[in-house]
């Protein structure tokens, strides 16, 4: 199983949706989306949790994971959004960096505006590189 991982600061929002975005559409089966951190926090945020439920996505279970260069090392592809000069460096690691707003404290009219902002880079991501 090949690995996409979606890293950002507090592996509590963007990346969160990325990835179960990213297992809802994905083409093919030997590869899983996964959410990580720099600086993971205790929980998903609530707000996120609120608006990806709107759209049948729950994450009641996710839990925020800490990016190491190991777990770096073992993935295919490495998008971040916002962790920056924290995020690891592997030799030959494709990374793609996405500028999104962090939803964190966020009313529930922009975390909408950033879930469904991702939910399209998502869907483009998997068509351009045919995942």
């Amino acid at each position: 199983m090949k690995t996409v991982i979606f890293a950002c600061v507090h592996s509590a929002g963007r990346s969160q949706m990325s990835a179960a975005f990213f297992n809802k559409y994905k083409n093919r089966q030997d590869l899983i989306g996964l959410s990580a951190g720099t600086e993971p926090a205790s929980r998903v945020h609530p707000e996120v949790m609120t608006v990806m439920s709107e759209v049948g996505i729950d994450l009641s279970q996710a839990k925020p994971t800490l990016l190491t260069e190991d777990l770096a090392k073992s993935a295919a592809l490495l998008v971040t959004m916002g962790c920056g000069d924290k995020c690891p460096y592997v030799p030959g690691l494709q990374i793609i960096d996405w500028s999104l707003k962090d939803p964190k404290g966020q009313g529930l009219e922009q975390v909408r505006l950033i879930r469904d902002e991702i939910e399209q880079l998502v869907l483009d991501l998997i068509k351009a590189n045919d995942l």
